[in-house]
């Protein structure tokens, strides 16, 4: 089939180059627009787009994908089916209609759990054992369309989103070349999703990844977790903000009110609701990443004070 692909972060970029290499041909990539990036805040194009460009295929980067010229640009090209894989657009009806197969969604989870622009977060989050990714076609609704095939990942302990991302990018990428073949070949088709069992994903937020220490260990584990490496987990301090890139669960329940720090030799504990947790990465105002220990001797933790 003659493919249009559409997407943008480097987690697309597996399933871009899993198509180039299938029997399927590429012939033009759609992305989000040059965004500034780096303390020059330089015009940089998308992870997909400069893998499409060193591939030698057409990218069009609208700044809406109802602009006329994209939608004529489309046309022209014809395509049977536009895979898409973290787009980062709402895409419009008129824009639907052109391929004759569809858009086809590589979706990170398996629909119709966490519909939205998070769901490997908040899978982390809440803490699921399995989650997978899906191929559906794209409908006016939140991924809500009918679903090709799935691919089911299991959560490890200690993974992050990251880390889940990272090897859902790559299984996906082979469910969304299976899915090209089946629709060609005229194997697969899309069957609803059931009506029980949705559950929303909207985007994390800064504020969602502000660490309460009146909660759980296992609650405060789960949010460092699920917001690494974006936006990444927080807290204060003297009244600085404090990044909290890790932490290890400790065993036994907690001496420590939700919040104190108790600095050893080679630990940091802080209490929370439950068991203590032991710092293990954390990122100061201003400053680079370094461990725990390193930033309690620089900031001269004294006994009692608290993460808030």
């Amino acid at each position: 089939m003659k493919l249009v692909f559409a997407g943008t972060p480097e987690v697309a970029v597996p399933s871009l180059d899993a198509l180039i290499a299938s029997r399927h041909e590429v012939a033009a990539v759609v992305t989000r627009p040059d965004a500034p990036a780096g303390r020059g805040r330089k015009l940089v194009a998308s992870p997909v787009a400069q893998r499409a460009e060193e591939a030698g295929i057409e990218v069009l980067r609208p700044a809406k994908p109802r602009d006329p010229e994209f939608l004529e640009r489309l046309a022209e090209i014809a395509p049977d089916c536009c895979p898409v894989v973290a787009y980062g657009a709402l895409l419009p009806q008129v824009a639907l209609d052109v391929p004759a197969r569809g858009w086809v969604n590589l979706h990170f989870s398996l629909l119709p759990a966490w519909r939205g622009a998070a769901p490997v977060q908040h899978a982390v989050l809440a803490g699921d054992e399995v989650t997978g990714a899906s191929t559906f076609l794209i409908e006016r609704g939140l991924d809500s369309g009918p679903v090709y095939g799935t691919v089911t990942e299991e959560i490890r302990l200690g993974d992050t989103s990251g880390d889940l991302l990272g090897r859902l990018s790559v299984s996906g990428a082979k469910l969304l070349v299976a899915t090209m073949d089946g629709i060609e070949d005229g194997a697969l088709e899309a069957r609803p999703q059931p009506a029980d069992g949705v559950t929303l994903a909207p985007k994390i937020t800064v504020e969602d990844a502000r660490i309460d220490w009146r909660a759980p260990a296992l609650r405060v584990d789960r949010v460092v977790r699920g917001c690494s490496p974006a936006p990444g987990a927080w807290t204060e301090f003297r009244g600085e903000r404090l990044k909290v890139a890790s932490v290890r669960l400790a065993a036994g329940r907690s001496e420590l009110g939700p919040g104190e720090v108790l600095v050893q030799k080679n630990t940091v504990r802080v209490g929370t609701g439950s068991y203590e947790i032991e710092l293990g990465e954390v990122q100061p105002q201003g400053k680079k990443r370094m461990t725990a220990g390193d930033w309690a001797r620089g900031a001269r933790v004294e006994a009692g004070e608290r993460l808030s």
